[in-house]
């Protein structure tokens, strides 16, 4: 019984020492979740400080001229990060057939990536991939929720 009260103990104050331990590294960080826990560089760091994502209008891999700054602020950051690659994912709405979703957001990553390197990204760090309608962002089938599946996401590999 002795022995079972000195091992809870000894747990007790080294769980007390790891919290102590965990608490001034929080401080030190910023705190939990605040900005100073971000790793410049990682996927949190860009959506942060930068956006991952782009809209496109109905039946359109155009880049809008209101998401154009978007990508041009990527290309900022990935120049300053220059060990960061990334995959684009293009998306779509619902509507459609899965093929032609597919080939939609197939050109709409491509056009991402290309605005990327014309702003000087290499095109050897960005990879491309269409889930067409298959990974919606938002559910229904209304004109909110299409606008919101319309999109490249560009993702840190």
């Amino acid at each position: 019984m002795a022995a079972t009260k000195t091992l809870l103990a000894a747990l007790a104050a080294a769980s007390l020492l790891a919290a102590c331990s965990s608490t001034e590294e929080t401080a030190a960080t910023g705190g939990a979740g605040g900005a100073g826990a971000i790793r410049p560089g990682s996927q949190e760091d860009l959506v942060a400080n930068v956006g991952d994502r782009v809209f496109f209008d109905t039946d359109r891999s155009t880049i809008r001229a209101d998401q154009r700054p978007t990508l041009e602020r990527q290309a900022r950051w990935m120049q300053q990060h220059s060990a960061v690659q990334v995959i684009v994912e293009g998306h779509a709405d619902e509507r459609g057939t899965r093929e032609y979703n597919l080939a939609l957001g197939q050109r709409r990553a491509n056009a991402a990536r290309d605005v990327l390197v014309a702003n000087g990204v290499a095109g050897a760090r960005i990879q491309t991939i269409s889930y067409g309608k298959d990974r919606p962002d938002a559910l229904g089938s209304n004109e909110e929720a299409w606008a919101r599946n319309r999109r490249a996401v560009t993702v840190v590999r």
